[in-house]
C-alpha cells in the first residue's frame, strides 16, 4: 500500500474515532431519547446540534468538517496511487494531512483561537499541494 493509502485508511478509522467521540458526548448530553429519535426538528423543536451544549457541539462540528476534508483528500490519495505519482512530497503532506487532522480534534474542542484554523489550513495546504503534485 503506497503512504498516501496508508494515511487515507487511518484518516478515516480516524473518522470513525471521532464518531465514537462525538456520539457518547451527545449521548451523556441529550440522553438517547433524542439522539436515537429521528431527529425531525418539527418533534425537537430544531436541529440535534442546536440542542448540544458548546464542547458536544463543537465535537459535532469537527466530525462534520472532517468529511468534508476527507472527501478532497481522498480524491488527491485515490489520483495519486492510480496514476502512481506518488512522491516522498506526497507521502509528506498526506502525513501532514493525518497530523493537522489529529490535532484538529482537540483544537475545536478546546476552542483554540485562531490555532484551530490555523490546523485547518495546514491539512487544507496539505491536500491542496497532492493535488498539484498529481498534475506536474
Amino acid at each position: 500500500m503506497t503512504p498516501e493509502l496508508t494515511a487515507l485508511t487511518l484518516a478515516a478509522l480516524l473518522q470513525v474515532l471521532q464518531f465514537a467521540i462525538m456520539s457518547i458526548s451527545a449521548n451523556r448530553d441529550l440522553g438517547p431519547g433524542k439522539t436515537a429519535s429521528p431527529r425531525d426538528q418539527s418533534r425537537l423543536g430544531g436541529s440535534l446540534e442546536s440542542h448540544l451544549s458548546d464542547k458536544p457541539a463543537r465535537l459535532y462540528r469537527a466530525f462534520n468538517n472532517h468529511f468534508e476534508s476527507l472527501a478532497l483528500f481522498t480524491i488527491a490519495c485515490i489520483v495519486l496511487s492510480l496514476s502512481n505519482q506518488g512522491t516522498a512530497l506526497t507521502a509528506a503532506c498526506a502525513w501532514v494531512y493525518l497530523g493537522a487532522r489529529i490535532l484538529y480534534i482537540p483544537a475545536y474542542y478546546l476552542g483554540w483561537v485562531p490555532w484551530r484554523s490555523l490546523i485547518w489550513f495546514v491539512a487544507f495546504l496539505a491536500t491542496t499541494l497532492m493535488l498539484i503534485s498529481a498534475l506536474i
